[in-house]
């Protein structure tokens, strides 16, 4: 027995020892974290984000850490331009070079500098008790004090981040029963954000089986055991309305509008007026292609205008929409015309916007129609306010403002035409050049899917009494000789004789139902010639279209190419006769 006694103990010492560990990783296992979570690790403001600037916050946006961040500088809070137009209003407008900081209302551009504290509108020069903006590593940021006169939101700062509302509902909270943890994620062992005091009011987020995500009254948003809920409650949220934005009322005709382009080379031009008027009836405004983009230093526009054209034509019951655009001086002069050197200076374009204006008054016109077509992605943004800041100035002085944009292709939104439906009177969707002159492709100049997927897309961002849809009063001559594709515009009063050079007979042609248009084709000597052909059946299929979407008129390239047949059908589309 002696013997066999410390062999016992031996393997009693086993025994304990095994249960220790054992119980030890038991405890482990089912004991509860006390790691203190790294919270610049968890706002993501380590080094890698802070980067040089100093001072910056992490933005809860509503329920979620954004990856945008704010800056906070001489007890000031700022927020970067991409993050305000992302989130507040887009309709802030940057000029780096002139170091500004712009917003156009309805009825007014406001304006700050750079590095400056206050503002300049309407009313004059404003004080503010803080910079306004500034740049920084190629970014402008814009105080959150400021963008609050302009758009609705709330916000509250706290030591590292910032809780940020745009919008208000009603929110589930619940109270914490017992002393316990925020944590990162749901789990026991998973790092503690801060401790929750017994009584303390969260916010319900989302909940699984064992924990729920909540966000504290501190906008820290983590994990919490279900066990640890009570209470469950809803808090209707207070909404921020102090900002309200100024109508954008339009000047607009009564009934559909009926625009025939007139098309002028030169002051001589103008002397055909009576001709288009007669051949024109039917039509409501005309649009006399007058000025045209010159250079971007001397004279802005060259000039064809004349008031005695706007005094007939108002005699003869028209309104007269002169039309700008930004290409025909440099086709005629073979010169180059950098439109994005005008439109991204603020003085140049503002300058610009103010000649219009003052030439539109000076001339008599009604409106004003811009037709710039050369504009670039880069540029797009510039035109944009352009048309915000001369739409200021219209709707000031009584003139109808319309620009021209090509039909559409998809739903995105490069040219902003929502921007455009909010601030212009009208937008003139040109519904051709679906294949164009030089394209090398033969086809239609406007399908009839062509049209109506383009006008289509256009409803979807600008209402439909401000859409009007331009038809082509011609067709194109399609030949093909080898591998070379060349053509010709063809007006309509000018189709059959064409075809009748050609050997051909108008009652050769067959309706495709596909482009709802007629077609003819047929083998020259050494060339194949083809015509997809505009007419009163193609266009009848069209202004169907345009009725059914209810839009605001119609709009013709362009006087001097109808015959009366399609110039008919306008006039009853338009309710002009």
């Amino acid at each position: 027995m002696k013997k066999a006694l410390p062999v016992l103990i031996a393997l009693l010492l086993i025994v304990i020892i095994g249960g220790i560990a054992f119980g030890s990783k038991l405890i482990d296992k089912y004991s509860y974290s006390k790691e203190q979570a790294d919270l610049d690790e968890y706002f993501n403001l380590t080094d890698a984000a802070v980067g040089e600037m100093d001072g910056r916050l992490a933005i809860v946006l509503q329920d979620e850490l954004v990856e945008e961040q704010a800056v906070a500088k001489n007890g000031t809070v700022y927020f970067d331009l991409g993050t305000v137009q992302k989130y507040f209003n887009d309709t802030f407008y940057v000029d780096k070079g002139e170091r500004k900081l712009l917003f156009t209302t309805a009825n007014d551009t406001v304006t700050a500098m750079f590095d400056q504290a206050g503002y300049q509108d309407r009313d004059g020069a404003h004080q503010t008790a803080y910079v306004v903006c500034y740049m920084a590593d190629d970014r402008v940021y814009i105080a959150a004090d400021y963008i609050r006169k302009f758009a609705n939101f709330s916000w509250e700062r706290y030591d590292r981040h910032l809780q940020l509302y745009t919008e208000w509902g009603v929110a589930r909270t619940y109270n914490i029963g017992k002393k316990t943890q925020l944590r990162v994620q749901g789990g026991i062992k998973s790092p503690i954000l801060r401790e929750l005091e017994a009584g303390e009011t969260v916010e319900f987020l989302e909940e699984m089986e064992n924990w729920t995500k909540v966000k504290t009254s501190d906008a820290m948003i983590g994990y919490v055991e279900n066990k640890r809920l009570t209470n469950l409650d809803t808090k209707v949220e207070t909404p921020v309305t102090d900002y309200v934005q100024e109508e954008y009322t339009s000047v607009s005709m009564p009934g559909k509008v009926s625009l025939g382009w007139h098309a002028i080379g030169g002051v001589g031009g103008n002397d055909t007026l009576a001709d288009m008027i007669k051949e024109g009836q039917g039509i409501n405004v005309i649009a006399p292609t007058w000025f045209s983009l010159k250079d971007s230093d001397g004279e802005l526009f060259r000039s064809y205008a004349s008031a005695k054209y706007v005094e007939k034509a108002h005699n003869a019951g028209l309104k007269v929409w002169g039309v700008w655009d930004d290409f025909n001086y440099a086709l005629d002069t073979k010169t180059a015309v950098d439109s994005y050197q005008i439109l991204a200076s603020t003085t140049r374009r503002q300058e610009m916007a103010q000649n219009m204006t003052a030439t539109a008054l000076e001339y008599g016109l009604d409106g004003i129609n811009i037709d710039f077509e050369e504009l670039t992605d880069e540029t797009r943004p510039h035109f944009n306010q352009f048309l915000r800041e001369l739409s200021v100035l219209c709707r000031q002085n009584g003139l109808v403002l319309s620009v021209d944009e090509k039909v559409p292709l998809n739903s995105a939104n490069a040219s902003r035409l929502d921007v455009q439906g909010l601030v212009v009177d009208y937008v003139i969707m040109m519904g051709y050049d679906e294949h164009w002159g030089g394209c090398g492709e033969a086809g239609s100049v406007a399908s009839i899917d062509f049209v109506t997927g383009g006008l289509d897309r256009m409803l979807e961002q600008v209402p439909a009494k401000k859409v009007i849809n331009a038809l082509p009063f011609y067709t194109r001559l399609w030949k093909t000789e080898g591998a070379q594709v060349t053509d010709s515009a063809i007006p309509i009063s000018n189709v059959e004789e064409c075809l009748k050079n050609y050997g051909q007979t108008y009652e050769s042609v067959e309706w495709n139902d596909t482009v709802c248009q007629n077609y003819i084709e047929w083998q020259g000597t050494s060339c194949f010639y083809q015509m997809w052909i505009e007419d009163a059946e193609s266009l009848r299929v069209k202004l169907n279209a345009m009725s059914a979407r209810n839009i605001g008129g119609v709009a013709v390239w362009r006087l001097g190419y109808g015959t009366k047949a399609v110039w008919d059908l306008v006039a009853a589309y338009a309710g002009t006769r």
